[in-house]
């Protein structure tokens, strides 16, 4: 229940704070680990497929939860390696559950598991530079989990020697468990309750360098925020990518519906650029349908697959004011600041990008790295042609 209500807790909080996706990602966690503790109490407690429908549901828990502190400070969390640990400790399990009765074995080996997985958490963590209270506090709370899964398995066998399948529930570490449980778990939401609540008073406190359509930074912030960036980025050696993005024949649209479906359009693409970006990602308008992202950590091929997943979603998005069958689409320059770059060269280039997207017949991404260096090519505008014959094509 206690699980329960926090999961239900950061649900609301990323509704109510349109918070980052890693905020529902907490939620998800709480929500898996509350069913696993469920399966482990309502199921025959001598029943063989406990310990794995379990260790399913608390595996993809812990997998949630690491994945979403990591990404909270623009850190990939390795989950091809969590899924090796995971089979390793299944398949050690199915053999500890064919060979003994006692469950001892099964409870080092499944803790031993969910310890490695938290450690490798944060060791990701620790590679983050970020670090104000907040992040030191989720740090020793994951340090917590870590060597909490490591080291009380054992130390509770210590005193009850063996522990029968059927006599798992009345056993010492049974009890023990639940009281571990709750405290992990109250002490870690608490943290993360903090820490969500911090970043939504900090963006209550950016408001008004948001733009009102899209809730995106507006172009002041969002060029004072990478103006920041790229220094930071040339100290701590991090991959700096920016993608600039522009809805095509947006003065049609304009023209032939009204700027009412125009600002509809535009806030339909900020809302999709707001929902694909990280939390340690910096998105902002920068014009009238002119839109930018840099993107923080990020090498120059990720960053192009990320322009070509809002490309694809933009496509998709219907438009109310517009006819049925119309559906906009937009075009993107990448690039990825180079050692010593300004920010003006490194906007350049990924600008230049985008009016090869444009010439080369709009929807599409160019990525200034790969593209040959034609100056005359790249400074000739596209002629506009009808938004109906664009649609149609």
């Amino acid at each position: 229940m206690m699980a329960l209500f926090f999961a239900a807790t950061f649900v609301v909080l990323w509704r109510a704070g349109r918070m980052k996706r890693h905020v529902l990602g907490f939620g998800i966690a709480f929500a898996l680990s509350a069913i696993g503790f469920l399966i482990t109490h309502f199921m025959p407690a001598d029943a063989f497929y406990l310990f794995h429908a379990t260790q399913v549901f608390y595996t993809l828990g812990s997998a949630f939860l690491l994945a979403s502190v990591c990404e909270r400070v623009g850190q990939r969390l390795h989950l091809g390696s969590i899924a090796i640990v995971y089979l390793i400790s299944a398949l050690t399990l199915a053999l500890a559950v064919n060979f003994s009765n006692d469950v001892g074995p099964r409870l080092i080996i499944v803790n031993m598991g969910y310890g490695v997985m938290f450690a490798m958490g944060v060791t990701t963590l620790l590679t983050a530079r970020r670090r104000n209270m907040i992040d030191l506090l989720i740090i020793l709370v994951m340090a917590f989990q870590a060597a909490d899964f490591l080291v009380r398995p054992t130390l509770t066998l210590l005193f009850e020697r063996t522990i029968p399948a059927e006599a798992y529930r009345d056993s010492i570490y049974y009890s023990l468990i639940g009281l571990v449980l709750a405290v992990k778990g109250m002490s870690s939401a608490l943290v993360l309750i903090g820490a969500t609540i911090a970043e939504w008073t900090k963006a209550l406190r950016e408001s008004s360098e948001r733009d009102a359509l899209t809730g995106l930074r507006n172009r002041g912030s969002f060029e004072q925020s990478i103006r920041a960036l790229l220094p930071r980025a040339q100290t701590e050696g991090r991959p700096l990518s920016l993608v600039v993005a522009d809805i095509d024949h947006f003065k049609q649209v304009n023209d032939f519906w009204g700027h009412q479906a125009g600002d509809l359009a535009i806030a339909g693409f900020g809302e999709i650029i707001g929902k694909m970006v990280r939390a340690c990602d910096t998105s902002g308008r920068i014009g009238g349908e002119e839109f930018c992202i840099a993107a923080w950590n990020c090498e120059n091929e990720p960053a192009e697959r990320l322009a070509e997943r809002i490309r694809w979603a933009f496509t998709r998005l219907e438009h109310a004011d517009l006819n049925k069958d119309i559906r906009l689409t937009a075009s993107f320059g990448v690039a990825t600041a180079r050692e010593g770059e300004t920010y003006e060269s490194l906007f350049a280039r990924a600008d230049a990008a985008l009016y090869r997207a444009k010439s080369n017949g709009r929807n599409r991404v160019e990525n200034a790295e790969r593209a040959p260096q034609d100056e005359e090519k790249l400074a000739s505008k596209p002629k506009l042609v009808e938004l109906k014959q664009a649609v149609s094509n």
